[in-house]
């Protein structure tokens, strides 16, 4: 049979890359491999590499470019192809094209992969299961079968989706969705911070008749929410507020303390934040709105409340390292920009702060009142110290400039008695490390060294 499907270019040939290519290879679709560093395939992805500078004009010999997140979607020859009129998508759109059953799609600065894996846990219990993957974890590529009855696509999908994914697809159309928050990051991959939201608002774009959506209860999303009920989109709102007017979130009680909240049917299902192994507010408006995905395709409030109640979080977010040389370890290595580090700062009453990194353009002067009313003390690591030390001036916390997570941990022994240590960087980490989880695991031996001393 001839194939007609179009001739494609992969570029970037990391995690990503691979799974396009093994894809398009299962689909005996015409494909070459383009990568800029000096890197070889695997034996069973037998395509051809090319490896260099990318060439504007070679790639324009393709009739479609499919670019991994990340390589920057702006590179001057991947704009020149694309004003050349030839399509540049992402393995979104790969997916969107072949995948027809129920999709759970969740974007946000923060939090994605905390619901994406509560709802994978949660809805696993159905028949049929879900798989997860997207922006973390597994390709979305590898999600799908080969495309005949003997290898089906899996029944349902959860997906995490990066504003790079979403930017580079035509919309995708999911059943439920949900948008998490939108906060100051990735300012070198996006023109600016309106090119940002734009890009997570995509995942909208398709819904119609019988879809849901969930948005922030903040006012600026209430025009959105509106233009969504108007086509027809059953639309939820989460936060921080009172059950009676929210459908999930967090609310507090008279007494100080705090409910996660959602609704199954017209019901209100409270789970008392003593309950939540997973710690932080900001976590728990992510349990909120998982509880609320589960609870929308037909997941029992028993089963939801016992998926809360022992969800202990996932590594190098708000993650504790229990209690060592007499206090408290947590690890947010995850928080990478100011605005996750907020979350978890003020999470605690009071605690030791380690901070710093590669802080991509983000003004940290923003955290001035939180740092005040939270942190008793600083450490600030990384190569980009001052914007940290002039924060801590600001807000009339000591602090000290030690360098490297090892030297935080050894000098926080020796803070205020009994006080947490929070790992929260609000930077990046490719300063010092490969990726936020290096870093985090870094921080973790650190820690644990101390306890094999103790």
């Amino acid at each position: 049979m001839h194939n007609t499907a179009p001739r494609t270019a992969i570029i970037g040939m990391g995690k990503t890359g691979q799974s396009v290519a093994s894809f398009l290879l299962r689909r005996g679709v015409a494909c070459e491999a383009f990568d800029e560093s000096q890197i070889s395939l695997p034996d069973e992805i037998d395509i051809v590499l090319n490896t260099g500078a990318l060439d504007a004009q070679v790639l324009k010999g393709f009739e479609r470019l499919i670019v991994s997140p990340g390589v920057n979607y702006n590179h001057p020859a991947l704009v020149q192809v694309r004003e050349a009129g030839i399509p540049v998508f992402g393995d979104l759109e790969l997916f969107s094209e072949a995948y027809q059953n129920d999709l759970i799609a969740i974007t946000g600065t923060n939090g994605k992969t905390t619901t994406v894996s509560l709802i994978s846990t949660m809805l696993d219990t159905l028949s049929g299961g879900i798989e997860a993957g997207g922006n973390i974890g597994v390709p979305m590529l590898d999600l799908l079968g080969n495309g005949n009855e003997q290898s089906p696509d899996p029944q349902r999908i959860v997906l995490e989706l990066s504003s790079f994914q979403l930017e580079r697809a035509n919309p995708i159309h999911p059943n439920w969705s949900a948008l998490l928050n939108v906060q100051p990051d990735h300012a070198d991959m996006h023109s600016d911070m309106h090119a940002y939201e734009a890009a997570k608002l995509r995942i909208f774009a398709r819904q119609g008749e019988g879809d849901k959506a969930m948005l922030p209860a903040h006012e600026c999303w209430n025009g959105l929410t509106e233009e969504l009920r108007g086509r027809g989109v059953f639309v939820r709102r989460f936060g921080m507020g009172q059950a009676d007017r929210l459908d999930a979130g967090v609310q507090q009680q008279a007494d100080g303390s705090w409910e996660v909240f959602w609704h199954h049917y017209d019901q209100a299902q409270l789970v008392s934040s003593d309950e939540l192994p997973a710690q932080g507010i900001h976590q728990h408006l992510n349990l909120a709105v998982a509880a609320q995905a589960a609870a929308d395709f037909g997941i029992t409030a028993s089963v939801i409340r016992q998926s809360l109640t022992s969800f202990r979080g996932l590594p190098h977010r708000l993650q504790s390292l229990g209690f060592v040389a007499g206090r408290e370890w947590f690890n947010d290595s995850k928080a990478t920009n100011p605005e996750a580090a907020r979350a978890a700062l003020e999470s605690f009453h009071q605690l030791i702060w380690i901070c710093g990194g590669l802080r991509k353009g983000l003004d940290v002067s923003v955290l001035k009142d939180t740092v005040a009313g939270h942190v008793e003390q600083m450490f600030v690591i990384g190569t980009d110290a001052k914007p940290f030390t002039d924060l801590a001036a600001a807000a009339g916390v000591p602090c000290s400039f030690v360098k490297t997570v090892e030297q935080a941990v050894k000098q926080a022994v020796h803070a205020v008695d009994g006080v947490p240590v929070l790992l929260a960087p609000a930077a990046a980490s490719q300063d010092q490390f490969r990726d936020y989880i290096e870093r985090g695991n870094a921080f973790a031996n650190a820690v644990a060294t101390l306890e094999s001393k103790s």
